[in-house]
């Protein structure tokens, strides 16, 4: 009534942009500015489905047209309340800036003096959506309002979040994957100044349960000083003697297994024993973890009725208010979850292990219990980006087409990791992504999976597994076009249909690149696209040698969309995934000795600093078609591959291993 406008938003807000992206879709077709509009993160409650989740690129392909209908339908129920108000036909009717006017008499009435009228009338099935020409919030560069209050400090991350009675948890777990618990004593944990109590607790990660210690006290630093003081015996069941050179090198051995087929096309095994002209090549990625900035934690709030609530930065609310209920035994009304502000999600958030854990803590307890992973902790534990091994074959024909194509993917399962129930002889679509869609025309082709057996739990990471397949494609398509004798981006075009999105990405790179530039000497430049559900991107890169290393010059991003929001969130999206994707490419990643995690936190995991991060100019291609693609992951995949074919163009030297 008093013509206050609430949106509700069912995609967390991690950084991607969703906090102004999901409600713009509504108050375009609403005609409401969204400076004039509350907006409010939903936690999974059933009235707004169960598409509440982040990831996958998935916020605004999935939600362009629903919720862009669902303002359209609210529009269309005020105007009607508005004529049937003044008894004029609708048709003499509008809608803007939250009012409905009257165009002969000029007379208008707010939105809020309408709501109760409207809500009586029914919902259309299929409103009218506005022509794009006449957006105004859709496809502009619109300030983002979750900024002022980042920028301020007054936006709440979950790491924030403080309730009355609140106590706080660090856990102790295992260094050693696989290990079990044997016994425990807390004495001298439990003489720490602010120690309450010492409670045991289970992260559940998919199939793998694994035992914690948790120490509760009334302050975090309390908290993590009684955990150091706990004197733990653990059962390492042989994991002990796990490490990185073993197990990488059994991986090379597996590349010689035949494996699993995913995709097959024509006669491979006798184009290529035919074939003048063979070429193979091995390419290896690491192990990485997720970093985000904002370290895990959960507040949960177990009460005497059986009732509880989750305060959380998480990427799937829907997932805590159906799955929560059922592993604890109470009705779904009962569990509220509060969704924060996330700093950085990248996948992680997508699992509740910790959320589960500090569930399991206020349940004994009886007392909210705030969980906090530490940096160490978040960087040891996992889980990680699996490493995955390329092993490939490709043949061409005298005049230097490909006859001949075959990629090998060697790695553990993310799914195996997942399910208890995995079966290795079946494809394991995750773990080939992308490898079999590309553009490519291979008239004979035999793509193939080979699955390494793993105790370490591995996750979704931004891109999933694109970003390790595209650089090994890429940079294989890179050294066919070589040993054809034939420009890169030339050789590329010549096997994709011209009329195909991914040509279309291509001609934009070769034009703003100016690819048929010369470059100063010692200077390269490389070229890769990656195509897969999430949407399709591609980069130049281009280099120069400066001593006995290497200098980015420069990047140029071509991503594929069929609209847009927000343009200068796209380009965000795109610098971030370049970002990303180049601390992928050149940092050490994570490796294992002694059945632990080596690297502890930032010092010897690095991320890409400011000062290494090059130039990247995005262009964005829109052709207003029905196909809507993702933003936040396109843009990572392709970049690895464009900056090494760039090494190769600068030196000769190939890059088969990041």
């Amino acid at each position: 009534k008093n013509g206050a406008i609430t949106i509700f938003n069912p995609r967390p807000e991690m950084g991607q942009g969703t906090f102004q992206s999901i409600p713009s879709l509504i108050a375009e077709e609403l005609e409401v500015a969204l400076d004039g509009v509350i907006i409010k993160q939903t936690g999974g409650q059933k009235i707004f489905g169960r598409g509440q989740f982040a990831g996958g690129s998935s916020s605004v392909r999935s939600d362009y047209f629903t919720l862009r209908k669902a303002g359209a339908s609210a529009k269309e129920m005020l105007v009607t309340a508005a004529s049937q108000q003044w008894k004029v036909p609708v048709e003499e009717c509008y809608a803007e800036n939250a009012k409905v006017y009257h165009k002969p008499s000029g007379k208008s009435i707010g939105y809020g003096d309408l709501a109760e009228a409207a809500s009586k009338i029914e919902v259309p099935k299929d409103p009218k959506l506005k022509d794009p020409k006449d957006f105004k919030l859709l496809g502009k560069n619109t300030p983002r309002p979750d900024i002022p209050l980042k920028s301020s400090g007054k936006a709440m991350f979950g790491i924030d979040v403080v309730v009355p009675g609140m106590v706080y948890a660090s856990i102790e777990h295992c260094p050693v994957f696989g290990a079990k618990l044997v016994s425990y004593d807390d004495t001298a944990a439990k003489k720490v100044k602010g120690v309450l109590a010492v409670e045991t607790c289970d992260r559940i990660f998919g199939k793998y349960k694994h035992a914690g210690i948790a120490v509760i006290a009334d302050n975090y630093w309390a908290a993590v000083q009684g955990r150091k003081a706990l004197s733990i015996k653990w059962n390492y069941q042989g994991n002990e003697n796990f490490n990185s050179k073993d197990y990488d090198q059994s991986l090379r051995d597996l590349s010689k297994k035949e494996g699993v087929v995913d995709h097959e096309k024509g006669d491979f095994d006798k184009a290529y024993s035919e074939a003048p002209v063979k070429i193979d090549a091995f390419y290896e990625t690491p192990i990485v973890s997720h970093s985000p900035i904002e370290p895990m934690n959960c507040v949960a709030s177990w009460y005497d009725d059986n009732k509880l609530e989750i305060w959380a930065s998480t990427q799937v609310p829907g997932d805590l208010t159906s799955s929560l209920p059922k592993d604890y035994g109470i009705p779904e009304e009962n569990v509220k979850v509060n969704v924060l502000f996330s700093g950085g999600g990248f996948g992680r958030r997508l699992y509740n292990d910790v959320i589960n854990e500090a569930v399991q803590l206020t349940k004994k307890i009886r007392k909210p219990v705030k969980v906090i992973w530490s940096r160490e902790d978040d960087t040891q534990l996992g889980p990680f980006r699996p490493m995955t091994y390329s092993a490939f074959k490709g043949a061409l024909s005298p005049d230097g087409k490909v006859v001949a194509f075959q990629h090998k993917v060697i790695s553990p399962s993310i799914r195996a990791s997942e399910h208890e129930k995995y079966d290795k002889t079946k494809p394991d679509g995750t773990m080939t992504e992308g490898i079999s869609e590309q553009k490519y025309d291979f008239q004979n082709m035999k793509n193939m999976y080979v699955n390494a057996d793993s105790h370490i739990p591995f996750a979704a990471w931004r891109a999933v597994t694109s970003t390790t397949l595209a650089f090994a494609h890429e940079c294989f398509i890179d050294e066919l076009a070589v040993k054809a004798n034939k420009d890169p981006m030339e050789f590329r075009l010549a096997m994709i249909p011209q009329d195909s999105d991914t040509a279309n990405v291509l001609r934009k790179l070769k034009e703003v690149s100016n690819w048929d530039k010369p470059l100063p000497n010692g200077w390269g430049r490389g070229v890769a696209q990656y195509e897969f559900f999430a949407g399709l991107a591609g980069y130049v890169v281009e280099v120069s040698k400066k001593g006995n290393g290497i200098h980015i010059e420069k990047a140029y991003a071509v991503i594929d969309l069929g609209t847009m929001v927000n343009p200068d969130m796209v380009k965000n999206q795109v610098e971030g995934a370049a970002t990303m994707a180049l601390t992928a490419a050149i940092k050490n990643g994570i490796t294992f000795d002694k059945g632990q995690t080596v690297q502890t936190n930032y010092n010897n995991n690095p991320i890409v600093r400011i000062n290494e991060m090059p130039p990247v100019e995005v262009y964005i291609l829109t052709n207003g078609g029905p196909k809507i693609k993702g933003v936040g992951e396109p843009g990572l995949p392709p970049f690895a591959p464009a900056l090494c074919n760039a090494v190769f163009a600068a030196t000769g030297k190939r890059i088969r291993k990041l």
